[in-house]
């Protein structure tokens, strides 16, 4: 939720035109990543939480690709924020190698 929020404070910094492009989708897949989360990990099923985990990375993988973008197309620091995604990454693989064990 941490990045979630960094995401939206970032989105505030860019131009008007992508609010309804750029800034949508990268506030999009950044709140669905703690969503799927938490929807895996009430499912109490460990199969339905490796589902819902691997969701949550494919979406990290697209926040970190639309950070990026926001970096090379407006010059926007996005350090934290990957740093962030990388964390969440590594969590969320081991999550899912404990999970399958």
């Amino acid at each position: 939720m941490d990045l979630t929020e960094n995401v939206y404070a970032l989105c505030r910094k860019l131009p008007k035109e992508e609010t309804y492009a750029l800034a949508d989708q990268l506030k999009r897949a950044s709140v669905s990543v703690p969503s799927n989360i938490a929807e895996g990990q009430k499912r109490l099923n460990p199969q339905e939480t490796i589902q819902f985990s691997g969701i949550a990375l494919g979406l990290i993988a697209e926040t970190e690709t639309q950070l990026l973008l926001a970096e090379r197309l407006y010059g926007l620091e996005v350090t934290n924020e990957l740093a962030q995604a990388e964390e969440i990454t590594r969590m969320l693989v081991g999550l899912i190698k404990s999970l399958r064990k």
